[in-house]
């Protein structure tokens, strides 16, 4: 018990409780003036910072009230739940996130591997009560996906995804081939925070933009839509090109295309303030081909296992189901 006290204690003095008390009565005040929706796209923010801010202090009420009440098994939960928060100490892991897979070797079992990825990682974000919206695909030749680009968003998502990204292995019989061999595939994952320009200091100018609307097309290459709704970005600064086609305007997909864009400009910018860190601190890895994260075997045995974290499971089913609570929990904990 004394050991939860502490814990409790501990977590009270890091989250700073007082200071987010103030902040809301700040927020309240302000709200209350007669001017404060015309800007409407900054009171939005403000309401949803203090919404944030509020969640947190009952949060933590609720934990000093079961502690007071005794009711251990709920405060533990809670405590560790909240612990977790702890962990994302970044300005970007409050962030909706830029969400990619991108299928490597092995072809169609590739593409497959890719696919049910994406079905893994979706089921965990509707567990996690987050929405996502499919900014680009390219449907694979015979099955499955080349690759596939969502936004997703909820409150930490990129700070609760942020180190899913790297390479993803599957090993498995293969579906594919008549003498049912034992495959290996590999798809990576890529995860952006969703970057707005006065967050990310990024700056993009009109001029600097190539703008191309194209058809948006379907399986097989049929056309799905009768007009030019699908958006390619070209950087010129940088050479980065970006597509989006989901959306049934053009200017839905251009705004999602833009997110896009200044999500690869952060992840450049990052890339670099990361490589001078690793000039004093070393040991740090781009999250690429070159970097396994976890290995999926389905055959001649069933295991998933971290091979950062050395966390594993037999159950495979429901981590392919979308249970991976407890490889991302361990990832905060000994990555972040």
């Amino acid at each position: 018990m004394e050991d939860l006290k502490e814990r409790v204690s501990k977590l009270v003095d890091r989250v700073g409780i007082e200071e987010k008390r103030k902040k809301i009565r700040e927020l309240e005040v302000e709200s209350m003036k007669p001017d404060f929706w015309d800007d409407h796209q900054n009171a939005a923010d403000k309401m949803k910072e203090l919404a944030s801010f509020q969640k947190e202090v009952e949060d933590i009420e609720l934990l000093q009230l079961w502690m007071e009440e005794g009711e251990q098994g709920e405060a533990e939960k809670l405590l560790k739940r909240l612990e977790l928060l702890l962990f994302f100490s970044s300005p970007y892991d409050k962030s909706n996130a830029i969400f990619a897979i991108h299928s490597g070797q092995g072809g169609t079992e590739a593409m497959d591997w890719t696919e049910m990825l994406f079905r893994m990682y979706t089921r965990y974000f509707e567990k996690r009560g987050w929405a996502y919206d499919i900014l680009d695909e390219t449907p694979g030749e015979e099955a499955g996906l080349k690759s596939i680009t969502l936004s997703v968003v909820g409150k930490y998502a990129f700070g609760t995804l942020k180190h899913e990204a790297g390479v993803h292995r599957l090993v498995r019989l293969s579906p594919f081939n008549s003498d049912n061999l034992r495959q290996t595939s590999f798809a990576m994952v890529e995860v952006l925070p969703e970057v707005t320009q006065d967050v990310g200091g990024i700056e993009i100018k009109d001029d600097d933009i190539e703008f191309e609307a194209y058809r948006s097309g379907g399986h097989g290459g049929q056309n799905v839509n009768k007009v030019s709704t699908a958006v390619r970005l070209r950087h010129k600064p940088s050479g980065i090109v970006v597509t989006a086609q989901t959306q049934r305007y053009q200017g839905q997909n251009r705004e999602f295309a833009m997110k896009l864009l200044k999500a690869k400009l952060w992840a450049i910018k990052e890339e670099e303030r990361k490589k001078e860190e690793a000039k004093l601190k070393g040991g740090y890895k781009t999250p690429g081909w070159g970097n396994q994260i976890r290995s999926y075997v389905l055959h001649p045995y069933r295991m998933v296992k971290d091979l950062r974290t050395g966390v594993e499971t037999g159950n495979t089913d429901a981590v392919l189901n979308g249970e991976l609570d407890q490889f991302i929990e361990e990832e905060l904990r000994s990555l972040s």
